[in-house]
């Protein structure tokens, strides 16, 4: 950079790079700074220059064959002269002082206005037509930060559903644009759920979860992309009855049927390790999946394991807590002291396995159990026993419905309730 005075004023030469001698003349830029100070001049060339860079990168990104980059170019060119883009219809609302700022700003050459600029300051640009399809695939960059702390299966678990409702909408109404989506293609998707609830026994939970997610995805790319399009989305989910209750197995069956010498020897060790360590914690099998051996405390005088947000997201802030571990629970915690490494990054399929066996096997206790009824029956056996509302929550990671005061009942206070009803 060199600074040459040309009369009272000073100017800046700057030398082009050749990436962008097709954008702007070929050999020097000259800009002008506008003032007799050198010092300032100084300051004033750097932001000036990197506005020039910011405007020609800008150009350059537009000029390609993808509308959406193309889009974005104009953003970013308007934002390099210092505006928003705003779309046409908002430009010509604004403000005379301020329609003028943006037509003064677009430089012109042999008399002509820059139709780039023009475009990206006037909100002429063309707003890009965005597949469903497609909409899924910014939706995952778009909504990045409710990925935040998941763990690798949990965010294959948060994605699954939404690639599920995508793909089912569709093949109902075809991959058409976003923007062109009408309420007699969102009429069409229920009408398409209706009939498998109706004709397949499908659950309105499971259409309404389809539409939850849906809407989800095609928001979120209308709120960030600023497409500014008025999606009919609303008043179409279906009337749930009441939610049908996972039931606890029994004391008498856990004692007789799962805990009966060699019940569960066809189920591999880190399976049955969990299933043995929920019945007298009552945690969650993906709880128990996710913990590491600093998770784990087996000496001291009341074992323990922490529920923590270490290697995945916990379901609730409430989640986090310490749950001691006597009888069977404690047993199988020191047979995997390190923690349980085959399910780890996989609860999903732990579920499965699990659920899968004590059914071969005549574990279950009625069709409708699964293994997340063990979790019920520890909360259940501390109800008989009289154990407080306050602790029962504590233990099993639920909220409280009035604030928590202290910290609680001590980890030896828990032990000795937890042991008094321990299987």
């Amino acid at each position: 950079m060199a600074i040459k005075r040309r009369g009272k004023k000073l100017s800046l030469y700057r030398r082009v790079p050749k990436r962008y001698e097709s954008v702007e003349p070929r050999r020097f830029i000259w800009q002008s700074l506008h003032t007799d100070s050198m010092s300032e001049a100084e300051v004033k060339a750097g932001p000036a220059w990197e506005q020039l860079l910011a405007g020609w990168e800008a150009k350059l990104a537009g000029d390609t064959s993808d509308a959406e980059q193309r889009f974005g170019a104009a953003r970013e060119l308007a934002e390099a002269r210092g505006f928003r883009y705003m779309r046409v219809d908002r430009v010509a609302k604004l403000p005379t002082d301020e329609l003028l700022d943006r037509i003064d700003a677009i430089p012109a050459g042999k008399g002509k206005p820059d139709l780039r600029e023009a475009a990206a300051l006037l909100g002429g640009a063309k707003e890009p037509a965005i597949a469903i399809t497609r909409a899924l695939e910014l939706y995952w960059d778009l909504a990045r930060e409710k990925t935040l702390g998941k763990s690798d299966d949990q965010v294959r678990k948060w994605q699954n559903p939404r690639k599920k409702a995508i793909k089912t909408f569709v093949t109902v109404v075809g991959d058409k644009p976003i923007s062109e989506i009408t309420g007699d293609d969102m009429l069409d998707f229920r009408t398409w759920w209706l009939d498998r609830i109706e004709n397949e026994g499908l659950s309105p939970g499971s259409a309404n979860k389809d539409l939850i997610h849906l809407g989800d995805v095609l928001k979120t790319v209308n709120k960030m992309k600023r497409l500014n399009l008025i999606l009919p989305l609303s008043d179409l989910s279906f009337k749930e009855g009441e939610a049908e209750s996972r039931p606890p197995f029994s004391d008498a069956w856990i004692k007789e049927k799962i805990l009966e010498a060699g019940a569960l020897d066809g189920l591999n060790e880190d399976a049955r390790c969990i299933l043995l360590a929920m019945i007298n914690t009552g945690a969650r099998p993906s709880e128990l999946a996710a913990l590491t051996a600093p998770q784990i405390c087996l000496d001291g005088n009341v074992p323990h394991i922490s529920i923590e947000p270490v290697v995945r997201q916990l379901k609730t802030a409430n989640a986090r807590r310490v749950i001691p571990l006597c009888g069977i629970s404690l047993e199988a915690m020191r047979a995997r002291p390190d923690g349980f490494t085959r399910y780890r990054d996989s609860s999903a399929s732990l579920s499965a396995t699990v659920n899968k066996f004590l059914r071969e096997n005549g574990l279950m206790e009625t069709p409708k159990h699964t293994l997340y009824g063990l979790r019920h029956s520890f909360e259940d056996r501390m109800l008989a026993a009289g154990v407080d509302e306050r602790i029962r929550r504590d233990l099993m990671g639920h909220a409280l419905d009035r604030e928590r005061y202290g910290k609680g009942a001590s980890l030896a206070h828990l032990l000795r309730l937890i042991q008094a009803t321990a299987l």
